[in-house]
């Protein structure tokens, strides 16, 4: 078996499983989902608006790694030193869930664009689609267990392959660039719940999160890291990087089709973009760098997923059998357990019309509960002063920061609507009973009084959701 000390990873692969864990199935989207909500003025906004706001929870994450070092596995360990273990439980569930719907997305995208080929393969959730996707999934299961570092130095690979379509894709944009065409695309429509430039920006907001998802990755893996300052370094530096590209795809791609036809391009919509500028040959480069892309992106979800079901084991938040480990030091039933659901939400795709923004969408919104409680456990400390006795001179830095990640991330609530909201309850609250099963394990009290009443919110919102996707008032 390997120690501890085999597994310790350099700043350059905490960088990378940061970049592998944005850089997926999103940007690949971008240039559609963004034509479909606004123009160029809204998108110009929309990511001046993530950018800063995602940017402060980089910071945030960065400030609590280098705070809060004895901490590990990044969100849920935020969370429940904040907020007790029931909340903890339901940052750690909720991410463990975005993470592995984020995953049902990427098969639904590799499908979709090998179904431009083979007909057989449709939008990505036909029949046959989903079974090569899900030889896929237990393909990957069986290359996690081989250990979290091999996984790690495949994703770093894997991300600097990836990288080329993207940058060819940029500068290919440029060249092609149509000032006339780009003009004609400033502003969004002008009816409907696009008609005014507020609800253009935040009909983008679910799409902008799902793009930065992996931005706390490093955090995730803090325990491997071989110096805890290269996590916030990794952190910054990778989102920094990915911020640059994913604005130069969706901006660029309005100086080559008019908004109208960008909104209607098949997905992965940056080959449509790119094949309208050079021709055939450039779809078929796209599509190849998003196969190549979203297996990275997955690999690097895969691996958090597993890793933030383990620790709530370790730290007696999650049923016992989640913390076992094989020879290699990979949590291999929590990694079975993330494997069996990607596989059952795969399945579940053959019902919905919109796989893959109903998944992209879903994903981002079961990620913000998690976000908003690192977030307001940055807030916490400030408030406190708590690990600022000694040396009090970032206090205010660090107040800035935890207030506007706060509020950005309600901010993120409201603009992901009610629909999803109800929806993460259906799934937070089934999901309580492994939260049950623990405190059995450990004879302890289920509740507080705060948790009973957080616990009956999530109940009502479940039913609240069954009723609505079972009258059509909610649709998938």
């Amino acid at each position: 078996m390997s120690n501890a000390g085999d597994q310790k990873l350099p700043l350059w692969t905490l960088t990378a499983m940061v970049v592998g864990g944005m850089v997926g199935a999103g940007v690949f989207s971008i240039p559609r989902n963004f034509a479909q909500a606004t123009g160029i003025y809204g998108a110009l906004i929309a990511w001046a608006v993530a950018g800063a706001g995602m940017l402060m929870l980089g910071f945030v994450f960065q400030t609590l790694a280098n705070r809060k070092p004895d901490l590990d596995a990044g969100v849920y360990a935020y969370a429940r030193e904040g907020f007790g273990p029931y909340v903890g439980f339901f940052s750690a569930f909720g991410y463990w869930a975005s993470a592995c719907v984020g995953n049902v997305s990427y098969w639904i995208l590799i499908k979709s664009t090998l179904g431009a080929l083979f007909p057989a393969l449709g939008q990505g959730n036909t029949v046959t689609a989903i079974a090569l996707s899900s030889v896929g999934v237990w393909a990957f299961h069986f290359l996690v267990l081989r250990g979290v570092k091999e996984a790690a130095a495949i994703n770093k690979i894997v991300t600097i392959a990836k990288l080329i379509p993207l940058l060819l894709f940029v500068v290919l944009s440029i060249f092609f660039f149509k000032p006339d065409v780009f003009v004609g695309n400033l502003w969004g429509g002008a009816s409907g719940d696009y008609g005014n430039l507020f609800a253009q920006i935040k009909a983008t907001m679910l799409v902008t999160v799902f793009v930065f998802l992996g931005i706390e990755g490093a955090s995730n893996y803090s325990r491997f890291a071989q110096r805890r300052e290269d996590v916030g370094i990794a952190t910054v530096t990778g989102f920094l990087a990915v911020l640059a590209l994913f604005a130069s795809v969706s901006i660029l791609a309005y100086g080559i089709l008019p908004r109208e036809e960008l909104a209607q391009l098949r997905q992965p919509s940056v080959g449509g973009v790119l094949e309208a500028a050079v021709g055939h040959w450039g779809a078929i480069f796209i599509g190849i760098g998003v196969i190549i892309s979203v297996l990275g992106a997955y690999l690097a979800w895969t691996l958090m997923a597993a890793e933030v079901l383990s620790v709530a084991a370790k730290r007696q938040d999650m049923p016992a059998f989640l913390a076992r480990e094989n020879a290699n030091q990979v949590p291999s039933m929590a990694l079975l357990m993330s494997t069996l659901l990607v596989q059952a939400v795969l399945i579940a795709t053959l019902f919905s019309d919109d796989a893959f923004t109903f998944a992209l969408s879903l994903c981002s919104h079961l990620s913000l509960i998690p976000y908003f409680l690192s977030a307001a456990f940055a807030l916490m400390l400030v408030y406190r002063k708590e690990t600022y006795e000694t040396d009090p001179s970032d206090l205010r830095k660090d107040t800035i920061i935890a207030v506007l990640a706060t509020a950005y991330t309600i901010f993120l609530l409201f603009a992901g609507g009610m629909k999803f909201l109800l929806l993460g309850f259906i799934i937070y609250a089934p999901g309580t009973i492994l939260y049950f099963i623990t405190r059995r394990e450990l004879n302890k009290q289920l509740f507080t009084p705060a948790e009973w009443v957080l616990f009956g919110v999530a109940v009502v919102g479940c039913v609240v959701g069954i009723h609505g996707l079972a009258t059509g008032y909610i649709s998938i």
